[in-house]
């Protein structure tokens, strides 16, 4: 058995067909097949479910992906641990990221970077419970999300912010001028909004209803940078974070204007999986988020103030 099977076998877990994790790991499907195969003997158990096309693991298999990801990660970051001594470190860093918090995890990465240049970073926009799934299975390093109690088993937590809301606007809409908008009246509003599957399009739902009313969004997508577009083009307005407003860089044609009557806060973080030692790179991060902590304050200020 080596690193290059249990890396087969984890690549074909996530592809789920045997090209594709072919193609992933840069070998010929008979050669992937062959390994896999290699794998079952040297273990002495059925791994993979096998037809004319992928079917899944057998409950073995599903043991040995398990033990796989640990084994390749521990790998991984013995690697990066030997590297980060030397001159000039280097390797990858993936980070997950809530959609909404996308504008603070730029900042995050750049001071990051300020401390390791060398080091590449992947940053992916995903929805709650990729980033869960994710961070579990090893295909992440750390996430940006929300410190819900479930988001927090088994993992390494540092508060970054509070989340609050604010209606966005474009500057000549009727209701740009407010210092504050109730739930209500956003409500009456063409309203676009993230996908139903987002934890954050879940928190504002709650907060109509709170509110007393359930309004249907006109438009649904799962890029803030769609919804920042129709606001930008008149055709709705949004419901995103107070924080966001770092997203629209300088923009004059938008107005975020804080919503009341309820005021909404969730906590969002910078989370990792709970392991000893810690991962020089996760470590890393987490210590570039004492630099940023007027940033979170600044942000979480209303346009105009």
């Amino acid at each position: 058995m080596d690193l290059r099977q249990l890396r087969y076998l984890i690549a074909l877990a996530r592809e789920k067909h045997f090209t594709r994790a072919a193609d992933a790991c840069s070998v010929t499907q008979p050669t992937l097949s062959a390994r896999l195969r290699q794998l079952e003997n040297d273990l002495g158990v059925p791994i993979v479910l096998r037809g004319h096309r992928y079917h899944g693991l057998t409950p073995e298999g599903e043991k040995v992906l398990a033990w796989a990801r640990r084994i390749v990660d521990d790998c991984d970051r013995m690697f990066e641990d030997l590297a980060i001594q030397t001159d000039e470190p280097a390797g990858r860093l993936a980070l997950g990221v809530i959609p909404s918090a996308l504008p603070m995890a730029a900042e995050l990465t750049r001071a990051f970077r300020a401390q390791r240049p060398q080091i590449r970073i992947v940053l992916t926009s995903r929805s709650l419970a990729q980033i869960d799934q994710e961070l579990d299975a090893f295909e992440i390093d750390a996430a940006i999300t929300y410190l819900d109690p479930g988001t927090q088993r088994n993992r390494w937590c540092r508060h970054l912010y509070d989340e609050e809301y604010a209606l966005y606007v474009r500057v000549d809409h009727a209701l740009a001028g407010r210092d504050t908008v109730r739930w209500e009246e956003a409500a009456r509003e063409t309203l676009a909004a993230l996908t139903p599957d987002m934890r954050n399009r879940r928190i504002v739902d709650d907060a109509f209803q709170e509110a007393g009313c359930g309004p249907e969004p006109v438009v649904e997508s799962n890029s803030v940078i769609a919804l920042a577009t129709l606001v930008r083009s008149g055709a709705a307005v949004c419901v995103l974070p107070r924080q966001f407003v770092a997203g629209f860089g300088q923009d004059d044609t938008i107005r975020a204007v804080p919503l009341i009557d309820p005021v909404v806060r969730h906590s969002i973080g910078l989370v990792a999986l709970n392991q000893e030692p810690r991962p020089p790179l996760v470590d890393a991060l987490f210590h570039a988020v004492p630099q940023l902590a007027g940033l979170w304050e600044r942000e979480a200020r209303p346009t105009g103030s």
